[in-house]
């Protein structure tokens, strides 16, 4: 669904990312792990279209999206969910997960999605409260859920467990396999927690200095001992 092949990134005259090459099939979870400041978010940026390419391509169900803009980008269906989920924290529950229709069509107008208050309850019991009063760990389903209010065909998430209680984590974990499994969406998930990750994982792409160093099938994370490059 979603092919990134041999991205190179500059922040100045640093040279972020170097040759990035993956595919992030559909009805699979694909993986990124990376100590801080190997380039993980940054890669994420490239393909939403916030951050500028030095080199590469980035392609979407074969259709060529390197030099869209980010709207345009949402249009044809990426959803991202960005690290500390940047929710919209004076609007009600119910007004982020409508934002999330807003690249479609419509332009923000139609309803929510059923399978998003099935998905995460907790949302439809307070869609009337403001997202700022929300548990990090509410916050978190909320920046999901409007992600997936636009039905995207890839759903990309940055560090979604980032400073949640564990008991949210495995919903999210349960949200994220059930996405897999229903076999029409590709996931890319950019992750430190990596019991999380190797739980999710079809397959993994391990970051270092903006470099692929390893990468392979999420069955094999344990036997390649993938642990050890998260280590400080």
């Amino acid at each position: 669904m979603l092919k990134i092949s041999h991205l190179d990134h500059y922040y100045g005259s640093s040279h972020t990312l170097r040759d990035i090459s993956f595919d992030v099939p559909v009805g699979a979870v694909t993986t990124v792990l990376g100590r801080n400041g190997v380039g993980k978010t940054t890669l994420l940026k490239c393909v939403m279209g916030v951050e500028r390419l030095r080199g590469g391509s980035i392609s979407l169900d074969g259709k060529d999206i390197t030099k869209l803009l980010p709207y345009q980008r949402a249009a044809l269906g990426l959803g991202f969910v960005p690290q500390g989920r940047e929710i919209f924290p004076r609007l009600t529950v119910e007004e982020n997960l409508l934002m999330g229709l807003a690249s479609k069509k419509s332009g923000g107008v139609g309803a929510i999605p059923a399978e998003i208050y099935e998905m995460f309850p907790v949302l439809r019991d307070m869609k009337n409260r403001r997202g700022g009063d929300l548990s990090g760990g509410q916050q978190q389903q909320l920046a999901i859920g409007r992600a997936l209010a636009m039905k995207p065909r890839v759903l990309i998430l940055d560090e979604p467990t980032e400073g949640i209680q564990p008991s949210i984590i495995k919903d999210i974990e349960r949200a994220i396999r059930a996405l897999s499994e229903r076999g029409d969406m590709a996931i890319l998930l950019v992750e430190q927690y990596y019991d999380f990750a190797r739980d999710l994982a079809d397959h993994y792409v391990v970051l270092n200095r903006g470099v692929v160093v390893k990468s392979g099938p999420g069955e094999e994370m344990e036997r390649e001992n993938v642990r050890g490059y998260l280590a400080v």
